[in-house]
C-alpha cells in the first residue's frame, strides 16, 4: 500500500533524479543535522564562564546543555505530522532559521533564566532537522541498503556533536561564552543559505506541489499514516509509544539499550574536559581536541557497518533479506561499550598515558554508534507504518530524556563516588544490553508476529506485515516503512 501517488518510473520521484540533485538534497539535510548537534555541544565549552558570569552552580550551568536536549525531545512527536501535511523542505528551512533566532537570543541573554529558555527553544525549533534527515535519505536512496545510508546520516549528529567542543574551546578562550552561541548562529546562516534551493523529496508533497503548479486539483492520496484527526495523531506519537514501552518487549529492550548508550555518550561532553584538565593538566583547547577521537570512532562505526551490510547483501542468495541481519553491528558494538567503560574508568589516572582514556572514548563511540545504527534500522521494518512510527518515537524520546538527565547528575557522581566507580556502574548496567541484539536475532520474528502492532499495515487498513523485506527495491516509496523519526 502506498501513501502517495508517485510511481517508480515517475521522473519526479527522487529515486530517479540525477545523482547531483540527490547528493545536494542529502548534503543539505546532513549539514542541518550536523549544525543542530553542533549547537548542542559547543555550549559545554562555555560552562565555566557561564558559572562565573551568572553566579550559578555547575549543575545549573549544565542545565543549559540538558534543556537543549529536552527541547529536541518534542521533535519526534510533532515533526511527522507536519511533514505529512507540508513536506520536508519547508520544515527544514523554518526549523533551522528559528533555531538560529534562539541562539541569537541565548547570545544576548542578560540572565541565566533567559539563557536557559533560549537554549530550550533552540533545541525545540532545531529538533526537526535531526528527525527529518532519515526520511530524506530514505526518499532519495535505495531501500535495500538501509544500514548503509543510515550510517552516513547517523554520523551527521555525531560529527556535529564532537565538533562543538573542538571549535568551542578555542572560540570561548578567545572571547567568552557568548561567542559559542554566535559561532553556531554564523554556521546556521551558512547552512540556511546552502539549503534555500533544497528540492522537496517527500512522496506525498511532490504530487501536491506538481498539481498546484499545473493549476490542477490536489491529487487523491491515501490518508496520512501518522493520523488525520488530533486523536489519531496523539495516539500514534504519544499514546502508542507509551504503551509500547510497557507492553512491547522489542521496543522496551531497544529503548533501554539506546537510552543507556546516549546517557553515557552525552555525559562525555561534561566529564572528558574535566578529567583531562584536572588529571592531566590539559588546557581547555587541548581538552577540546580530544573529541577528535570521537569523530574517529564514529567514522569506524559507519565504515564497518557499511562493509558488513554490503557483504551480507552481495552474499545473500535469496530474494529476501531478514531484517535481523541488520543487528550484526550491534552484536560487537555492545561488547565495545561495556569494555570501553571499564577501560576508561580504570585508566583515567596519571599513572596511565592520557591517550588511554581518549582511545577508550573512541572505542565507546565506535560501539555506541554501531548499536544505534543496528537497532534503529531494525525498528524501521519491525512493524507496519503506524506501529513503526510509534516504536521509533518511543525509542527516540527515551534516549533523549536520559541523555539530558545524566549530565545533570554526573558531576555529583564523579565527586562522590569517583569517576572510576561511576563508569563501572554504567559498565555493569550495560552488560545485560549485550544480549539484546542476540535475543532479537533469535526470537525477533516470533515477537513481532505476536505483537498487536504487526496485525495491520495501516491505521486505515488491515493488511498483514511481511516478516522479511524485499532484497531489491526500485524505490523506498514502495516499502511500508514509516521513516520520519531519526534523532
Amino acid at each position: 500500500m502506498l501513501s502517495h501517488t508517485l510511481g517508480a518510473n515517475d521522473p519526479d520521484n527522487p529515486m530517479n533524479w540525477p545523482t547531483h540533485r540527490r547528493l545536494y538534497a542529502s548534503a543539505v539535510s546532513w549539514m542541518m543535522a550536523f549544525t543542530v548537534a553542533f549547537g548542542l555541544t559547543i555550549y559545554t565549552a562555555g560552562i565555566p564562564d557561564v558559572v562565573e558570569r551568572f553566579n550559578v552552580s555547575m549543575t545549573t550551568a549544565i542545565s543549559g546543555f540538558s534543556l537543549y536536549l529536552f527541547g529536541i525531545f518534542f521533535a519526534p512527536i510533532y515533526t511527522p505530522h507536519l511533514a505529512e501535511r507540508h513536506g520536508r523542505t519547508i520544515i527544514y528551512l523554518v526549523s533551522i532559521f528559528c533555531c538560529g533566532l534562539f541562539h541569537l537570543g541565548a547570545a544576548l541573554s542578560q540572565s541565566f533564566a533567559a539563557l536557559a529558555v533560549c537554549r530550550f527553544f533552540a533545541g525545540f525549533a532545531g529538533g526537526p532537522c535531526l528527525v527529518l534527515i532519515e526520511g530524506t535519505f530514505a526518499d532519495t536512496w535505495s531501500a535495500e541498503t538501509t544500514n548503509t545510508y543510515y550510517a552516513f546520516l547517523g554520523v551527521a549528529s555525531y560529527f556535529g556533536a564532537a565538533s562543538g567542543p573542538i571549535v568551542g574551546n578555542f572560540v570561548v578562550q578567545a572571547g567568552n561564552w557568548r561567542w559559542a552561541e554566535y559561532t553556531t548562529l554564523m554556521l546556521i546562516l551558512v547552512v540556511f543559505a546552502f539549503g534555500v534551493g533544497m528540492p522537496e523529496t517527500y512522496g506525498r508533497e511532490i504530487p501536491r506541489r506538481r498539481n498546484k503548479n499545473r493549476g490542477l486539483a490536489p491529487p487523491h492520496q491515501p490518508p496520512a499514516e501518522s493520523g488525520i484527526t488530533i486523536a489519531q495523531m496523539a495516539t500514534i506519537t504519544i499514546i502508542n509509544p507509551l504503551k509500547q514501552l510497557i507492553l512491547e518487549p522489542i521496543v522496551l529492550m531497544i529503548s533501554f539499550t539506546l537510552a543507556l548508550n546516549w546517557a553515557v555518550t552525552f555525559q562525555w561532553f561534561i566529564t572528558v574536559p574535566v578529567v583531562l584538565q584536572t588529571v592531566y593538566g590539559f588546557s581547555p583547547q587541548r581538552a577540546g581536541l580530544a573529541f577528535i577521537g570521537a569523530i574517529g570512532g564514529a567514522s569506524l562505526a559507519a565504515i564497518c557497518t557499511i562493509v558488513i551490510e554490503q557483504w551480507i547483501y552481495k552474499s545473500c542468495k535469496t530474494d529476501s533479506i531478514p531484517i535481523e541481519k541488520r543487528l550484526i553491528p550491534a552484536m560487537y558494538g555492545g561488547l565495545m561499550i561495556t569494555a570501553s567503560l571499564f577501560w576508561i574508568g580504570w585508566t583515567a589516572d596519571p599513572k596511565f598515558n592520557y591517550l588511554s582514556p581518549i582511545f577508550g572514548t573512541a572505542l565507546f563511540i565506535w560501539g555506541g554508534l554501531s548499536v544505534l545504527i543496528s537497532l534503529v534500522t531494525y525498528l524501521f521494518d519491525a512493524y507496519p507504518p503506524s506501529g513503526t512510527l510509534a516504536a521509533l518515537t518511543a525509542a527516540a524520546c527515551t534516549r533523549i530524556v536520559f541523555a539530558g538527565i545524566v549530565p545533570l547528575l554526573i558531576v555529583q557522581a564523579f565527586t562522590n563516588i569517583t569517576g572510576k566507580w561511576t563508569l563501572a556502574i554504567f559498565g555493569f548496567i550495560s552488560i545485560p544490553c549485550i544480549a539484546v541484539p542476540f535475543v532479537l536475532y533469535k526470537w525477533g520474528p516470533a515477537l513481532r508476529a505476536r505483537s498487536p502492532y504487526s496485525r495491520s499495515l495501516s491505521i486505515h487498513s488491515q493488511v498483514p506485515l511481511p516478516m522479511q523485506m524485499p532484497r531489491m527495491e526500485s524505490t523506498s516509496y514502495e516499502s511500508v516503512r514509516m521513516q520520519d523519526v531519526q534523532v
